[in-house]
């Protein structure tokens, strides 16, 4: 059987409307591609509990997780990984990338020209149609 990997993500927007984008480090998993902030779940922990602290750990700042957007489940050949993207804002302190990657703030219509997993092309085509 497969190893399933559960991972929450943030979809974080400024004052005008852009997502805040982070490319994944060298030697992770799909290493160079650019992805939505989060991480995956430890054992025991809720999607919004884990977002909550991997943003933390990531940006620095602190984050309250809205709404549940969509759940994505996508079988890679040597894992299947379910992302769970949630609505996010900052509800305290400024953002900066803790771990030294790149991240960018990216008008929705544009974020299809950034290299992102497969995973989260389709969620990618339906924000840019969002308001």
């Amino acid at each position: 059987m497969p190893l399933v990997i559960e991972v929450a993500a943030a979809l974080i927007r400024d004052g005008a409307g852009r997502y805040l984008i982070t490319q994944r480090r060298t030697g992770s998993h799909l290493a160079g591609l650019w992805e939505f902030p989060g991480g995956k779940l430890e054992a025991g922990e809720s999607p919004a509990i884990a977002l909550r602290r991997e943003l933390t750990e990531e940006l620095g700042a602190t984050f309250g997780v809205g709404k549940l957007v969509e759940t994505v489940r996508w079988e890679y050949p040597d894992r299947t990984v379910v992302l769970h993207f949630y609505d996010c804002r900052v509800e305290s302190g400024a953002i900066e990338p803790r771990e030294g990657q790149p991240m960018a703030w990216v008008e929705p219509e544009r974020l299809a020209a950034y290299d992102f997993p497969p995973a989260d092309r389709a969620l990618i085509e339906r924000l840019a149609s969002r308001r």
